[in-house]
């Protein structure tokens, strides 16, 4: 019975993760279920808008990837529709960008030779390979890692490509013929070098389209300038028979629908080549997918599933591959089109896509399209990619972050760029795990106005009582690091025999964080100290308690309240002996009170308080002898000031000072009781008189404390 109750428990389970996982399949489901017809117009409208931009850009961008024209055109139908669909964001267009454009000529190039039919299927099949990574990532809810790439990285690279695009689109706005390379630096040698080859006819074309790009821009930014561009230039070529005069064309694209690919699906040695790249471009599309997605959510209040957009980009991208597209990734400028042109819903991209493929019914006039002039929109696009107000915002408010973009713009030019990628992705981990790894570890102290804790360095220490606080987790990688910080402050400080943590802001602590708390706890109990919490929340509680961690420390070692919890050690722990004739620093708000007497050079106050080393007794016991009328003299050895506000009728004021300066203060041999107010200066009384051979010597245990918790405030003369 117990086997079927285990299976039934599997089989419950396992039909469970089924329906989570089939949830993100389900998504044009709710998409068309909870559509408004109101939304319809402005999609549409929203659509054609976005198409209009789209359709010069796959073009351009399956050039900078050195594939046909076609293969961008069908990228872009395909995967602005299925990443729509089963995407998260409203406004988010996937398709053929520029950077993971760069990315996958670099990483094929050295693989298969560019151009060739074995180079468009290698293509297709690495858009499969990213997408099913894509995929694999959404389903397996590691979304939240995409959080932990910085923001420095994309704008790093985005800025590299934008560089490295403006040089390999130079040779053909220049008509020059180069030798293929992949080193940055011999690249631009190798332009420079081969400038009196400039084809001055295909240079004005394309210095003709950035020109018209940037004043339509600048009079009429919302019309589609890259188009506009395009078609002046495409006129200019058909009227004046360009062709002919060695201007290159586009040549006429075909009017048929996405046919399938021939994929090299079972080639494992192709795939194994492809797998460093594939992985790059799958990171750095989530990546800037996301960033996209999060950047419009900002503005429309709209909440993003990054596990649902992981999977919408990863079957983008499979679907794209299987239709003799390739890779693509979310496109900030057609996802900002898309916003300010009303979108309402995932249908504009949709929408997007249909625009397309009908306007391949006027693929003919791309007959006339100059090469030159795809190479100053590419340009053009290119600069927009450096992204100048960001950068000026990192390098100021980062050094972390501006060495990491910095080192990933300068990877995206020297490197292989799928390395280069990772190396950023990489160095951005490593600086999270690095920064989690060294928390916040630091000595505070009240403020001026004895209301809140904070750092000051500049003010003395208090001599018995240290409290750090710790903001961070303590998890493996940082408990290290917190016992290390931790014990350099107590061989700065060996007088601090006690220790208080501020935990506040501490939300998890594991096993290796335990074992370091122990590790503090016994130090410090070594040197007859002690260390207590406050501020630990439920969890942390959870651990301790699980651990056996609780029973270690006691109970009563876990405060509610700073201010509760210095006053406790203040009266409890902390020897006032210290604080009264020793110290000057008066650190703590119970400090100010508190009668100062600093003793002579010559007379020493041991920092032990020995409480077992001497004989107490109970305030009971004490208060029996009294009415018992038993020869016993009780000595206070507070000071006078403490001695007014209270103390035993039958006790006499003899400070500690004065006892300790002058042995023959000491009564002649008979019972004597010493008294303070906790027992601390009390027990030193003791340990003195026991040291010079006094016998039947007492503290009282608790001091007047403990007198009058017991109910003798009758006996007390105040």
């Amino acid at each position: 019975m117990g086997i079927n109750m285990q299976s039934g428990a599997v089989a419950s389970n396992l039909r469970y993760w089924l329906r989570e996982e089939m949830r993100f399949f389900e998504r044009p489901l709710h998409i068309l279920r909870g559509y408004k017809r109101e939304n319809l117009r402005p999609d549409i409208v929203a659509g054609l808008t976005v198409a209009v931009v789209m359709l010069p850009q796959a073009i351009a961008y399956a050039l900078v990837a050195e594939l046909p024209p076609q293969v961008g055109l069908y990228g872009a139908i395909v995967m602005a529709i299925v990443g729509s669909l089963w995407g998260s964001s409203f406004h988010l267009h996937t398709g053929p960008t520029n950077a993971i454009s760069l990315l996958v000529i670099a990483s094929l190039a050295t693989t298969v030779d560019p151009g060739s039919p074995e180079f468009i299927a290698a293509a297709g099949l690495m858009a499969v390979m990213v997408g099913l990574t894509q995929l694999v990532m959404g389903l397996a809810r590691l979304g939240v890692l995409i959080n932990f790439v910085s923001d420095s990285v994309i704008i790093g690279f985005t800025a590299g490509a934008g560089v490295l695009i403006s040089f390999t689109q130079l040779q053909h706005l220049l008509r020059i013929q180069l030798p293929r390379t992949h080193m940055f630096s011999e690249r631009v040698a190798e332009i420079f070098g081969h400038l009196t080859e400039t084809h001055m006819i295909t240079f004005a074309l394309g210095l003709g389209t950035i020109v018209i790009i940037a004043v339509v821009r600048h009079f009429r930014p919302r019309w589609p300038t890259a188009l506009i561009g395009m078609l002046v230039t495409s006129g200019a070529v058909a009227a004046f028979n360009l062709s002919d005069h060695g201007v290159i064309v586009l040549g006429e694209l075909p009017r048929t629908l996405p046919p399938l690919a021939d994929l090299r699906l079972f080639d494992i040695g192709l795939m194994g080549r492809l797998s460093t790249g594939a992985l790059a471009i799958a990171v750095i599309g989530l990546v800037e997918a996301m960033s996209i997605s999060r950047s419009i959510a900002a503005q429309t209040g709209q909440r993003l599933d990054s596990n649902q957009e992981f999977a919408g980009q990863g079957l983008a991208n499979i679907a794209s591959g299987l239709f003799s597209g390739y890779t693509g990734s979310g496109s900030f400028t057609r996802s900002a089109v898309n916003y300010t042109a009303g979108a309402r819903s995932p249908l504009a991209s949709v929408f997007s896509g249909l625009w397309v493929l009908a306007m391949l019914l006027f693929a003919p006039l791309a007959a006339y399209l100059p090469r030159a002039a795809l190479a100053g929109v590419l340009m053009v696009t290119a600069y927009g990619m450096v992204d100048r107000k960001e950068i000026r915002r990192i390098w100021r408010t980062s050094r972390g972050d501006s060495l990491i973009m910095i080192g990933t713009f300068l990877g995206t030019l020297l490197l292989e760029l799928e390395f280069a990628v990772l190396a950023g992705v990489l160095i951005s981990f490593g600086r999270f795990i690095v920064k989690t790894s060294t928390p916040v570890v630091q000595t505070v102290l009240s403020d001026d106005d004895f209301r809140h804790f904070i750092h000051r360095p500049d003010k003395p220490a208090c001599p018995q009582l240290s409290v750090i606080q710790i903001n961070g987790v303590l998890y493996f990688g940082a408990a290290q690091y917190v016992e290390d910080v931790i014990r350099a402050n107590l061989e700065q400080n060996p007088s601090q025999r006690f220790l208080l943590l501020r935990m506040h802001s501490v939300d998890h602590c594991d096993v290796s964080g335990i074992r370091m708390l122990e590790s503090v706890v016994r130090l410090y109990r070594r040197m007859s100290g002690d260390v207590f919490f406050v501020g630990v929340n439920d969890e942390v509680k959870d651990s301790m308690r699980l651990s056996g961690f609780d029973s270690l420390i006691g109970a009563d070692h876990i405060l509610e309240r700073d201010t509760g919890a210095l006053s406790y050690l203040f009266y409890r722990k902390l020897d006032p002996a210290i604080c009264i004739y020793e110290c000057e620093v008066r650190a703590w708000k119970e400090c100010q009170n508190l009668p100062k007497r600093i003793m002579a050079s010559e007379i020493v106050l041991h920092k032990e308080a020995p409480f077992t080393k001497v004989n107490l007794i109970s305030a009971h016991d004490l208060r029996q002898k009294i009415k018992g009328g038993n020869p016993v003299r009780v000595i206070d050895v507070r000071e006078p000031s403490e001695f007014k506000k209270g103390h035993i009728p039958e006790a006499e004021l003899l400070p500690l000072l004065n006892l300790l300066g002058d042995e023959n203060q000491l009564p002649p041999d008979c019972e004597v009781v010493f008294v303070c107010r906790s027992g601390r200066r009390g027990s030193r009384a003791a340990q003195y008189a026991t040291g010079h051979c006094r016998e039947k010597v007492y503290f009282l245990d608790g001091g007047m404390v403990a007198w009058e918790n017991a109910g003798f405030l009758d006996a007390v003369d105040k």
